[in-house]
């Protein structure tokens, strides 16, 4: 496989050249902002994996840019890459400590979660407007389960994740429509995934460090 071959698959990109998607390529300063604005959030907390959530979430922003700017093959790995990292470690967290799991409860979701890609990938795909977006919808669908079994136990977690969850899916649908409306808005929507996802990544970290300063736990 030649990891550099030319990769073109964006409203906004017409040319190979480097510079060819400015707007894609500079909204990708919003995952830095929203990334600064959550180190600055957890000044002085505990917090290991919302420190490691931060710092993926950087690196989220500057993958997509090296995408946007060297569209090609490996590029987009390190653009994907750094977001399945989020979603792991995102998945450990809530499920050791929203729903109080034992550790080794939460290494078994992160274990499950491809094969629950795998297996749900194919329902998305039957949703003609997706397309290749169908492949992250597992991710608000698992959020939204997340909220459903803490709507009881932590209601202000489970309503943050459910808000998360729709800037998500709000987010997927600029995504999807990029392609398709190139004629009559040669722009393109893909920038709009780069701003509601960095806010949504952002707000994420946020409800977990809510969660541990507050205690949003009821008694069942």
């Amino acid at each position: 496989m030649d990891w550099f071959v030319p990769v073109n698959v964006y409203c906004e990109r017409t040319v190979p050249e480097y510079w060819a998607e400015p707007v894609n390529a500079v909204t990708n300063a919003a995952f830095l902002l929203a990334a600064a604005v959550m180190g600055w959030r957890l000044r002085g907390a505990r917090l290991p994996l919302g420190w490691a959530l931060v710092w993926v979430l950087a690196v989220i922003g500057v993958g997509s840019f090296l995408f946007h700017t060297h569209a090609n093959r490996l590029t987009g790995l390190l653009d994907v890459l750094p977001i399945l990292t989020f979603i792991l470690i995102y998945l450990f967290a809530a499920t050791r400590d929203f729903l109080g799991a034992q550790p080794w409860v939460a290494v078994l979701a992160v274990l499950a979660f491809l094969p629950y890609v795998a297996l749900t990938v194919p329902l998305f795909r039957l949703v003609p407007v997706l397309g290749a977006s169908a492949v992250y919808l597992p991710v608000p669908a698992l959020i939204l389960a997340y909220a459903a079994l803490l709507a009881r136990r932590a209601p202000a977690a489970a309503w943050g994740l459910a808000l998360g969850a729709g800037i998500l899916l709000v987010s997927l649908f600029f995504r999807s429509i990029d392609m398709a409306v190139c004629d009559v808005f040669p722009l393109g929507t893909h920038f709009m995934w780069h701003l509601l996802n960095a806010l949504m990544l952002g707000w994420m970290i946020e409800v977990y460090r809510r969660h541990h300063i507050g205690a949003d736990v009821t008694s069942t």
